[in-house]
């Protein structure tokens, strides 16, 4: 049985007044609590940060963690950085005419971007009994691009700071609806229903907010870090990981309404998984 991470975190970016703050911070709290409680090695975890998390180093990377999976392999891809959306070049998306994309460093407005597709393409075809856990403290979502708007302009000063990159205006005017973060990974809606196909077998997925939220890059006891991300390794240390996913996403999202952080996480996996621990 193999065990295999990847985390990226990335608070410096290539686009201007793009940075972020509590992206690494988030990396090295996943590591520590890989290591400290699930049994994960350090040559298991390869970690890509800043300037070195291009899109070319991040798809090698998710290479890497999916090449010979197995039944009874344990894998995890965690993402702390900038989420947005770009316009559907494929005509797949039939309800918002969107991609939901996750920025690299190097992330631009013409293809330097990991689209949803993508990410699909390289985690489809993982075997029964493999399981794959995905931790996305990032923003997605068509709604948020409009409640940004103005947050995009708060001063630097300020306690915190949406993970989401404001599309050009002529990506803004297309937003007509959103989708959740399930189809990432999961697939398509069915043309004649608008519904989702279920949640891959191998598939847990925890998405830092609401498709219609942001997640917050957040000064918490003195330090940045994702608020999602934060809370979760926090919940984890508490009981040192043994904690179903549902019991954990309620603490989670019990600790964020009493900091009064408006985001409220989800999970998307099947009913079985709901019941076990983090990467079972």
């Amino acid at each position: 049985m193999a065990q295999r991470a990847l985390l990226v975190g990335i608070n410096r970016y290539k686009m201007e007044n793009s940075d972020l703050s509590g992206c690494v911070n988030d990396v090295t709290n996943i590591r520590d609590s890989l290591i400290k409680f699930f049994g994960f090695q350090t040559d298991d975890i390869r970690v890509i940060t800043d300037q070195r998390a291009t899109k070319e180093n991040i798809l090698d990377r998710l290479k890497w963690l999916v090449k010979g999976a197995k039944a009874g392999d344990k894998l995890l891809f965690h993402f702390s950085g900038h989420g947005s959306q770009i316009r559907d070049r494929n005509g797949d998306e039939l309800t918002d005419k969107l991609d939901e994309i996750l920025c690299p460093h190097d992330m631009d407005w013409d293809g330097t971007y990991l689209v949803d597709d993508e990410l699909r393409k390289i985690f489809t075809g993982l075997p029964k009994g493999c399981a794959l856990e995905v931790l996305l403290d990032s923003c997605h979502s068509g709604t948020a691009t409009r409640e940004l708007l103005g947050l995009a302009q708060l001063p630097p000063a300020l306690s915190f700071k949406p993970r989401f990159l404001v599309p050009p205006v002529d990506i803004q005017c297309r937003v007509d609806g959103d989708l959740p973060l399930q189809h990432l990974f999961s697939g398509r809606p069915n043309p004649n229903t608008n519904t989702l196909p279920p949640v891959p077998e191998y598939l847990s997925l925890f998405s830092g907010c609401a498709d219609n939220q942001t997640s917050a890059d957040a000064l918490i006891g003195g330090k940045y870090n994702g608020a999602f991300t934060y809370y979760f390794c926090k919940h984890l240390r508490d009981v040192k990981g043994k904690l179903s996913r549902s019991d954990l996403l309620k603490r989670v999202r019990a600790s964020l309404k009493h900091e009064d952080f408006d985001q409220v996480p989800q999970l998307e996996t099947s009913k079985a998984k709901k019941g076990k621990n983090l990467l079972e």
